[in-house]
């Protein structure tokens, strides 16, 4: 090891930055961020100006005035760095990621500051933004578990739990008070030595395309014990997982034996009561049309934990994909998410309010109900001339894309429905689903 890394309180104590310019600037703003009383000095510095100080950094951008503030730190015996001359620095300066307190340092030993910096976005993309909170939390039950607490391993095992489980959960969802009552539960739990409850995670898998699952996605499913998926939620996507989480299918599809909406919710609080993590994995978005919220009731009312992670829902995902802007300037200046699953009865949206210029709909589940759907916007009023755009597996490698015609939408529909096992499907209707028609991706069907 080349250089020992230290970290340095610096809080009401005096450093010194020589120079003007962005790296000076830097520095100073660094040692701030630190508690530091910063002197600034340019020009030529002389020693007395740096007698007390507990470090220099020298950033004058010339060789020769480098030097001579070097020469001058080191005669008043403070320890000085002199920016991109590691043969005049006492200290080197790391790349730093900072979460809240929560300090990483990187450092190559001067050998390659471009690969610190790499190093640096690949640490920053892993850690979460709030990984400052759980430390405080950490900090806030130290005394409470020395004192309660008497078994050192069993202490040990609670911590590890806290910066990991449920209560760290909650605090980096940003939950700080439902992270501070479940910690509590814990602490009680860890005091009468028994099994403290899980955590269930209600996770938005977007569209279909892995790659699209959001950062806090891709950690639960790594963190899981059990994941609870949707039908519609690709194996792909669920190759994210952790090799030896318990993966349940607790897929809904029409037409197709599948668990009631009462038998899951049950499943999670089982599960979640008997201390597991829990990921409850559905396409798009889980409150999108994914019944997210009837499970959140359910947690809730049997007072779990719980957090909720968006994901991207298909609208967005599937209307990217094949090039569509749901607004557009000149076409679109709203859009309107509507279920078409039971459009020829039950409870019907105001259909009349959703069609007319300048409004898009992206219309779910809506391909099995496409006769439905089309003499219901055609008796509201919308022209048979409309453009739409059928979006079948959007985002995955096997996605088609039919264009054509509000008035041929159930023809389009069939042919999407007779091509064997197919793929969920989001309905475009309005302007903008014209714009699919120059999609890079490989077009079924086009109408004009």
């Amino acid at each position: 090891m080349k250089h020992l890394p230290l970290f340095f309180d610096l809080a009401g104590r005096k450093v010194a930055v020589v120079g003007e310019g962005a790296k000076a600037d830097l520095r100073a703003k660094l040692a701030g961020s630190a508690g530091a009383q910063v002197l600034r000095l340019h020009g030529p510095v002389a020693v007395q100006e740096l007698r007390g100080a507990v470090a220099v950094f020298v950033a004058t951008e010339d060789e020769a005035a480098d030097v001579a503030a070097h020469r001058q730190a080191k005669a008043a015996g403070v320890p000085v760095n002199v920016a991109d001359r590691p043969a005049l620095c006492d200290f080197i300066m790391p790349a730093i990621v900072d979460r809240d307190g929560v300090v990483v340092a990187i450092s190559t030993g001067g050998a390659s500051p471009t690969l610190a910096t790499v190093l640096r976005g690949r640490v920053e993309a892993a850690l979460p933004e709030r990984l400052g909170t759980l430390a405080r939390l950490a900090t806030t039950f130290r005394a409470q578990v020395n004192a309660l607490v008497a078994d050192p391993a069993s202490r040990r095992v609670f911590f590890r739990r806290l910066v990991e489980g449920p209560a760290a959960q909650l605090a980096l969802a940003g939950d700080e008070a439902g992270a501070r009552r479940v910690a509590l539960g814990d602490l009680d739990a860890a005091r009468r030595q028994l099994t403290p409850s899980g955590i269930a995670h209600i996770v938005g898998a977007g569209p279909g395309d892995p790659d699209l699952l959001t950062l806090r996605a891709a950690q639960l499913l790594q963190e899981a014990d059990a994941i609870l998926h949707d039908d519609l939620v690709p194996p792909a996507v669920l190759a994210r997982a952790r090799r030896d989480a318990e993966v349940v299918s607790v897929g809904k599809r029409k037409g197709r034996p599948s668990w009631a909406q009462a038998d899951i919710d049950a499943e999670l609080v089982r599960r979640v009561r008997a201390g597991q993590t829990v990921v409850r994995l559905k396409a798009g978005d889980p409150f999108v049309f994914g019944r997210g919220g009837e499970e959140v009731d359910a947690l809730r009312e049997a007072g779990l934990a719980y957090t909720v992670v968006p994901g991207i829902t298909a609208a967005l995902g599937c209307a990217a994909s094949v090039g569509i802007p749901l607004t557009h300037r000149r076409h679109a200046s709203a859009v309107t998410f509507v279920s078409g699953h039971g459009a020829k009865e039950g409870k019907q949206p105001a259909w009349a309010s959703l069609v007319g210029e300048g409004h898009t709909l992206a219309i779910y589940m809506g391909a099995s109900e496409a006769s439905a759907v089309r003499d219901r916007l055609l008796a509201a009023g919308a022209a048979p001339s409309t453009p739409i755009a059928i979006v079948e597996s959007g985002t995955r490698p096997d996605q088609r894309v039919s264009t054509g015609r509000l008035g041929d939408l159930a023809r389009l529909a069939a042919a999407h429905s007779q091509s064997g096992a197919a793929g969920p499907s989001l309905i475009i209707v309005g302007d903008v689903a014209a714009y699919a028609a120059a999609s890079p991706r490989s077009s079924l069907a086009k109408v004009s």
